[in-house]
């Protein structure tokens, strides 16, 4: 098949494509700078998705399937354009192209679980986020993925399009861009981790083959058309951190300080460059928010299969 790809290079894109090509598809990326070695059986369009002067129309000529990977993670000025204006430009060039051949293109979005938001009471509450859980992202990366979601299934209201939308937790593995894992294991291994509050806090990330697992069975199964999906790999974060201990080959941390005294000593030392002690921080190690892949299971057969323990060394 036809196949445009946006975020080819980054680090579940590239994955994607390799999957894509290995299969005998034929694959089409936008790439903002020439790449040293030539993929075979992959095209790349010079060009910047955020730029008006980017060649939308050629992109997705012949195309039957877009997986729209692409994202910005880092810097909060470009992310509207990216995850709303480009989407808009390139949503635009998709029903222009589906008008013309009359065929229906179908897109798969690459979202984000953020979209449904922190819990509405305590960081600590007990919360389950399923598909049908409201939208309630907070930071603009958040916000404009959510607008991004709601504007693809928006835009398949006429039938020149369907789509499929695929919501990761923390995407981890080799080359993994995620640094959150990285600097809990820098403080495990320097010693300096302890636990906060009660035992059971919950740590939500899945291996990126199993996203990409995922992002395949959207792109050719009939019955995602249409579909949202939550994909990640739950594990208690007690069980997390020992893994990250056991392949730093060092003691696991036991010491555990009171939820309160902690969030005490936090605000205090907000000024101290040296304690890497936030809110944010404080707020991901007490969560028990959860993402269950039933709906995953149930849908399309699949349910994560790379154990997040069991994959800490390769993602460290």
């Amino acid at each position: 098949m036809n196949i445009f790809i946006t975020g080819g290079s980054g680090f579940i894109g590239r994955k994607l494509v390799e999957v894509l090509r290995n299969k005998g598809h034929s694959v089409k990326m936008l790439s903002r700078h020439p790449a040293s070695k030539a993929l075979a059986g992959v095209q790349e369009v010079l060009g910047d998705l955020s730029s008006a002067l980017c060649p939308f129309d050629q992109l997705v000529e012949d195309c039957e399937i877009i997986f729209h990977c692409a994202g910005e993670i880092r810097n909060t000025e470009m992310m509207r354009p990216l995850h709303v204006d480009a989407t808009q430009r390139l949503l635009e060039a998709v029903h222009n192209e589906a008008s013309r051949t009359g065929r229906t293109i179908h897109w798969v979005q690459l979202s984000s679980v953020g979209i449904y938001g922190p819990p509405r009471e305590k960081a600590n509450s007990e919360r389950i986020v399923t598909e049908k859980t409201t939208h309630n992202p907070v930071g603009e990366y958040e916000i404009t993925k959510s607008i991004s979601d709601e504007m693809i299934m928006q835009a398949c209201q006429d039938g020149l399009m369907t789509c499929s939308i695929v919501r990761p937790s923390n995407v981890i593995g080799k080359g993994m861009t995620n640094q959150s894992l990285r600097s809990m294991g820098t403080m495990i291994g320097r010693r300096l981790f302890f636990y906060i509050g009660r035992p059971g806090a919950i740590a939500t990330y899945v291996h990126v083959d199993d996203v990409v697992e995922v992002l395949l069975r959207c792109g050719f199964e009939q019955c995602a058309k249409g579909e949202v999906f939550n994909v990640s790999n739950d594990c208690a974060l007690e069980e997390l951190v020992k893994s990250i201990s056991i392949a730093l080959k060092v003691r696991p941390p036991w010491m555990r300080f009171p939820e309160p005294v902690v969030r005490i000593f936090a605000g205090a030392a907000a000024n101290i460059a040296t304690i890497p002690l936030t809110r944010e921080r404080i707020d991901v190690l007490v969560s028990r928010t959860s993402y269950p892949y039933q709906k995953l299971e149930r849908v399309l057969g699949f349910k994560p299969e790379k154990s997040v323990p069991g994959c800490i060394a390769e993602a460290l």
